[in-house]
């Protein structure tokens, strides 16, 4: 049977992004034997529970908003764009599930800095004066180089510690939250690039650039989606033991 991959629309604002962005997540998640569930951003909590409950795994793509700062103690910075509620609310209810029965989780892109937020980590709102264009877009195939932590569980991952990524954020991670660690890092300014969970159990990635845009030209994008949707197709309910008094 084909793990489920529960994928949140985009945004619940532009619906010409979701079908912009959204077939390339469904085709990589495809592509690796998965079959995505996209949940639509005006579900009621009722359907979404639904959804939930049939997926193996969750995946949480990129998205045009920012995260609202006041989540993290942060005053708004004049470049935050305006918050998603919709997709807030999705993210929310995804990551506690995943969370509650260890279901793999990637996050790619605003993923990582909605998962970073839920863990109580920080964000860097605006990335500016590096040298560095991280908001290159989709028309630079590789923006900026990427170093890998070693001992990773990306690294092994990917078979490798060096790579070169696609950009197109404007922010990112600054402090990891709990239970997570930093794990790539652009060597030329040191921006946060990935963070995975510290548990050697439940498998947790979130980068920062789009493996989906480059998962077929792309080796290590290829390997992040493969080694997800591995863990999606071997993922077992968590058994709850009782504690004998």
């Amino acid at each position: 049977m084909k793990p489920r991959i529960a994928i949140p629309e985009p945004t619940s604002a532009n619906p010409e992004y979701n079908q912009r962005s959204l077939p390339q997540y469904i085709n990589a998640v495809a592509a690796e034997g998965g079959e995505a569930a996209v949940i639509p951003a005006a579900a009621s909590p009722h359907e979404i529970a639904k959804l939930i409950t049939s997926c193996q795994g969750v995946l949480l793509p990129g998205s045009p908003a920012d995260v609202d700062p006041q989540k993290f103690g942060a005053e708004r910075h004049p470049k935050t764009a305006a918050a998603d509620a919709g997709r807030d609310n999705l993210d929310e209810l995804l990551l506690q599930d995943a969370h509650n029965l260890h279901k793999p989780i990637l996050g790619i892109c605003y993923g990582l800095q909605s998962l970073n937020v839920w863990r109580t980590g920080t964000l860097l709102q605006h990335i500016e004066g590096t040298g560095i264009n991280h908001s290159a877009g989709r028309s630079v195939e590789f923006a900026h180089d990427l170093r890998v932590a070693p001992a990773s569980k990306l690294a092994a991952a990917l078979g490798t510690d060096h790579l070169r990524v696609n950009s197109s954020h404007h922010q990112s991670a600054d402090r990891p939250g709990d239970g997570l660690r930093i794990v790539a890092q652009c060597p030329e300014d040191g921006i946060i690039e990935a963070l995975e969970g510290i548990a050697p159990d439940h498998f947790v990635l979130a980068v920062q650039w789009h493996p989906e845009r480059s998962y077929g030209s792309d080796a290590p994008s290829r390997a992040i989606f493969r080694e997800f949707i591995s863990s999606a197709r071997n993922w077992k309910p968590r058994e709850v033991s009782e504690s004998v008094g």
